[in-house]
């Protein structure tokens, strides 16, 4: 991650602080400013293509508004325009009522279909795009249509970044009809059904913004003011936004306690996960896989681990990314987040459901012949969940040979789901609490199962305190159908850590050692071991890290003729110290010491 993206990622956060304070939480207010910035990408990256789709055309519109500003006859050019724009809808109007003569024209005036259009002058300002499609007003199908059939999605003008921002300058009357408009249809038309739901967490009629509609309008205008006004810098630099995105995520993720832990992994981990994952599997001292055919996620949170695993294979082709999130809103921010790291939208999925419960169809087709396999699986669900199985979920298909997951704690169901749709050559990556390592009942039972079908790779135990939801140590287990060695790798990094504010971290050089020990398979001294699975049945399956590599130092060896000696030379010293000082004593008539 550039300097340029975390100076981006910590001036977005300073306008959100400017904003928030004293009006709500940072967790609520993030579902505004992300939705935001994720508004400006889109619209960014729309414009770019409607300029080059419509090439000169373009071009000609952005030098005649050039020339009307500089006339300052846009308040005149504004007039003629609403005409042409009511002249084509009451030729519209007459079409239609010419089909449906029972119909009154009064009744459908004011139409959605035909206010639509009014709305590309409620700014009273004009973009090179509003231009050509007013000038062009007979055109627009045609030309949505391209859109559409080439890139996938379109967005009417008057919903774009640069008009909205030009009507919160203005503190325009009409921005937040207007934006509740351009959100709905960015969800209903725009993607076609890809992102329905996409901004519903964003409560435009909420009264943390204000009590009424002014109050609210007005401060929508100086949250899109102060969002424009800090992009504006990073203008040339709009590749760095998502990273800059995912900065303000972690941002608002440590601001807003441990319910923002649940949806964000810190980058250190992350990174840890990532690399693992995209290793060769057999051997992974051999450096990176050549591709992955399917990524999978199945609590996905943010997508944070998604786009790392993305960024580690660097230029290799993932094929498909698969993602689930069971909270509406870390749900929609995964699909902006991953948009915004230029993933396209028939390259992902994100799934709003239920993991345990299996509500993706398309993971829970029992034809074996139509199982999701996936060569990269990456995890972090919630800490030792509860969950409520049923006795159906006996004989599903993801832990019938294994068994249930205790209903106090879900760690090893979300486990056994992830593994079953991994691939014979795939690796999985998941952080789970150390729970699962050593505690008895229905959990030895899966563990006893996994470790005897050599399924466990290599078990990483972390640091206390790393997370924002919670400050237990919690570990990493790597699970693989078809391994190479007939052991564990166990890496206790207990104390790979520098101290954060409020929260531990773990530096470039602590993920390094982690990682590098993992693709080496090192046996380090107080650091890492492997162990023959043996060794681990006599111990009765157990797993505790410390068990077989403990961080602990040795107790020196105390040689006692030496402290002997050096207990006497103290007291001689002590005695030559006291004869001196009885001396001075004496020489003065005072008393002595015993």
């Amino acid at each position: 991650m550039n300097d340029k993206a975390k100076e981006l990622g910590n001036k977005l956060w300073d306008i959100a602080c400017k904003l928030l304070r004293g009006n709500m939480k940072a967790g609520d207010f993030q579902d505004y400013m992300l939705s935001f910035i994720f508004l400006r990408y889109i619209s960014e990256q729309y414009e770019k293509l409607a300029e080059k789709e419509l090439g000169n055309e373009y071009v000609k519109s952005r030098d005649k508004l050039e020339e009307i500003i500089k006339n300052k006859s846009q308040d005149k050019i504004i007039e003629r325009y609403e005409n042409i724009i009511e002249q084509f809808i009451n030729k519209k109007i007459d079409e239609y009522i010419k089909n449906h003569p029972t119909v009154n024209k009064e009744d459908i005036k004011n139409n959605k279909e035909y206010e639509i259009y009014r709305e590309l002058l409620y700014s009273k300002q004009l973009t090179p795009l509003t231009l050509w499609f007013i000038e062009n007003i007979e055109d627009i199908q045609y030309f949505e249509n391209q859109m559409r059939k080439k890139h996938r999605y379109i967005i009417k003008p008057q919903y774009l970044w640069n008009n909205l921002y030009l009507m919160a300058l203005d503190q325009n009357d009409k921005l937040l009809s207007l934006l509740y408009n351009g959100f709905k249809y960015i969800e209903d038309e725009s993607f076609e059904d890809t992102f329905q739901g996409l901004f519903s967490e964003v409560h435009l009629d909420s009264e943390k913004l204000g009590k009424n509609y002014k109050a609210r309008n007005e401060m929508i205008c100086n949250i899109i003011s102060e969002i424009g006004k800090g992009l504006s810098e990073f203008t040339k630099d709009i590749d760095i936004l998502g990273d800059a995105y995912e900065i303000l995520i972690s941002k608002f993720a440590s601001n807003s306690g441990t319910k923002a832990g649940e949806f964000y992994t810190p980058q250190s981990v992350s990174n840890i996960l990532s690399e693992i994952v995209t290793f060769d599997s057999q051997e992974p001292k051999n450096g990176k896989k050549s591709q992955i055919n399917n990524l999978l996620d199945f609590a996905c949170g943010s997508g944070s681990l998604l786009i790392n695993v993305i960024k580690h294979m660097e230029d290799k082709k993932i094929n498909h990314i698969y993602g689930q999130e069971k909270n509406i809103t870390t749900y929609n921010l995964a699909r902006m987040n991953i948009l915004l790291h230029k993933v396209k939208d028939n390259k992902f999925e994100i799934f709003h459901g239920d993991t345990l419960k299996n509500e993706w169809d398309i993971f829970n087709d029992i034809n074996p012949a139509n199982k999701i396999k996936c060569d990269a699986v990456v995890a972090n669900p919630p800490f030792s969940n509860k969950w409520e199985h049923q006795t159906k979920y006996l004989e599903d298909f993801r832990f019938k040979d294994y068994g249930l997951a205790p209903q106090s704690a879900a760690d090893y169901a979300f486990l056994l789901h992830g593994f079953h749709y991994l691939d014979n050559q795939g690796t999985m990556a998941i952080i789970l609490s150390h729970g699962i390592l050593f505690r008895g009942g229905a959990e030895a039972k899966i563990r006893r199962k996994l470790i005897e079908d050599n399924n466990i790779d290599a078990i990483i135990g972390l640091p206390a305190n790393l997370f924002y939801s919670t400050g237990i140590p919690v570990c990493i287990v790597v699970l693989k159908k078809c391994k190479k060695y007939n052991d564990i790798l166990f890496i206790n990094a207990n104390k790979e850590y520098v101290k954060g504010r409020g929260q531990n971290e773990l530096s470039n050089e602590n993920v390094q050692k982690i990682v590098d020990t993992y693709r080496q398979r090192k046996n380090i001294d107080n650091f890492s071991r492997t162990v023959e699975l043996g060794e681990i049945i006599e111990n009765d399956y157990n797993l505790n890290i410390s068990r077989y590599v403990s961080t602990a130092e040795e107790d020196k060896i105390i040689d006692n003729n030496i402290v002997h000696k050096a207990l006497v030379d103290i007291e001689n010293a002590i005695k030559k110290a006291k004869e001196e000082h009885n001396q001075y004593l004496k020489e003065l008539n005072l008393p002595e010491l015993p």
